[in-house]
């Protein structure tokens, strides 16, 4: 399909009066006509600030169904949005905005001083979105609706910086149809589901995990500012929502709160997990309180859904994340990108609707995403075993060498993640003169909990090869962490190198 009618429209003529989107702190409510409409009024906002189709505007707010009237509105005006990580600081957005080659920026009140700062560093008007939200609710100008068309760039999520280089994904109206269609199929999201919006808004999930799936569907989404334990418990304790979300942080935060072994957790009929590994020891957590995390995984790359695991087995094979969902293809190669069998690791290689065009104005880096015949790299070695089940193995970069052999990190964070007093675990290579590299865990204890890392040793040495046992191990407070939740080895291999020299 090169073009769709435009979805916000239709979803207004199919159910006007049903909430999209209920404000958590207000319960001020977004009907599918109230986005429509706003719909229609912002992009006659954007264009009256003198936005032509492709230029991009930059947006800096925590969660908020404005958010959404902004996303939509630059569709109709045919412009990109770029959405900006509200934890970064002046120094850190500066280069993305003059990557993305932005001419105007919006921004929440909690976030104004940072707008102004930004936009005086580099020259760009900005405007309050408290301010564009009123104005979205009086009368004047409104674009009509018309025809989406797939492959045109919608959006921008600049890539979490994992690797410390961050590069501007490509999102357009086809990507989100592909995750629908596999979100869909894997949690059930209908018109009856009601859903929670936390999840930052300049990361993949935040949109489509499982919000605009959901919205497509003519479910409604809850939407507060950011994650807060309490509040997300009083959600789900309240049983108003029906599917939910959340990245393995997410999850933990939960399990470690007083009431969790109170919370009534019934009437959410889907859990999902993504956006870095969930230890077994967690599931097992939820597994006693009746949930059953589906765990999934998928990049920014791939829109993001690809991998969903099915309620029916979860429980039965923990550390899988599932089997490609409908509309996305897998492969598992080696490294001469030969076809591996079932128990062989391999790269993870994607394609289909779901996948990203590129990395905007980075012609040097689509190309290196990208095989010859058009797979898309992802950097992940997994396993798929006999009955077609996926478990992500590791990233291939993480990977190091010690005495000649290779050693995966990830076995080995299993590995300490089963000791009771290790509530977080990340494993690196670091440079040894004997063995060219060794493993260095860091390691985040449970709250009161204490290990002895002589022992601990000890006791990894009886499930694991000597060569894989880390020869230094550092109790940290805590990790540095991308706003997905995932650890970033990059940051954290620098400390602990500097720590092992």
């Amino acid at each position: 399909m090169r073009t769709i009618p435009d979805p916000v429209r239709q979803r207004a003529a199919l159910a006007p009066d049903k909430p999209a989107f209920i404000e958590g702190a207000t319960g001020r409510v977004w009907r599918f006509a109230d986005i429509d409409r706003r719909a229609g009024r912002g992009a006659a906002i954007l264009r009256a600030a003198g936005l032509a189709p492709g230029d991009r505007v930059v947006v800096l707010c925590h969660n908020t169904p404005v958010f959404f009237d902004l996303l939509f509105a630059a569709m109709r005006a045919e412009i990109i949005l770029v959405p900006l990580n509200w934890r970064q600081t002046e120094a850190e957005l500066a280069p993305i905005l003059a990557d993305c080659g932005a001419r105007l920026m919006l921004a929440d009140q909690a976030n104004g001083a940072l707008a102004a700062a930004l936009a005086s560093g580099a020259g760009l008007a900005w405007m309050p979105l408290e301010a564009f939200d009123r104005r979205c609710e009086e009368s004047g100008d409104a674009l009509a609706a018309a025809p989406w068309p797939t492959e045109r760039p919608w959006y921008l999520l600049y890539t979490s910086g994992t690797t410390g280089r961050p590069k501007a994904v490509i999102q357009n109206a086809g990507m989100m149809l592909a995750n629908a269609v596999n979100v869909q199929l894997a949690t059930g999201v209908n018109e009856a589901t009601e859903a929670l919006n936390f999840l930052p808004l300049f990361h993949t999930a935040g949109i489509n995990l499982h919000t605009l799936p959901v919205f497509l569907a003519g479910g409604t989404s809850h939407v507060i500012p950011k994650f807060e334990v309490d509040t997300v418990l009083d959600l789900i304790d309240s049983g108003r929502l029906t599917v939910f979300f959340g990245v393995p942080q997410v999850y933990q935060q939960m399990s470690l709160a007083a009431r969790f072994e109170r919370t009534d957790f019934s009437r959410v009929r889907h859990w999902g997990c993504g956006g870095a590994p969930i230890p077994v020891a967690l599931i097992r957590a939820f597994l006693a309180r009746g949930v059953t995390i589906c765990n999934g995984m998928g990049m920014t790359e791939t829109g993001p859904t690809v991998f969903f695991m099915d309620p029916a087995h979860a429980a039965a094979k923990p550390g899988s994340v599932g089997k490609p969902q409908l509309l996305a293809e897998v492969r598992l190669v080696d490294g001469e990108g030969r076809d591996v069998g079932a128990g062989e690791p391999g790269e993870v290689l994607f394609r289909g609707p779901g996948i990203t065009p590129g990395y905007f104005n980075n012609p040097d880096a689509t190309a290196a995403a990208f095989t010859p015949d058009g797979w898309l790299r992802s950097g992940d070695v997994a396993i798929r075993d006999a009955d077609g089940y996926y478990a992500i193995v590791d990233r291939i970069k993480d990977m190091y060498i010690s005495g000649g052999e290779n050693v995966y990190p990830a076995e080995i964070e299993h590995a300490l993640l089963d000791h009771p007093a290790i509530l977080e675990a990340a494993v690196i290579g670091v440079p040894d003169p004997r063995w060219g590299e060794v493993g260095h865990a860091a390691i985040l204890l449970r709250p009161g909990a204490s290990v002895d890392v002589a022992a601990l040793k000890i006791e990894l040495r009886q499930r694991l090869a000597a060569y894989k046992v880390p020869q230094h191990i550092t109790i940290l407070p805590e990790f540095p962490r991308t706003a997905a939740g995932k650890i970033q080895k990059h940051l954290l291999r620098r400390a602990l190198t500097e720590a092992s020299s």
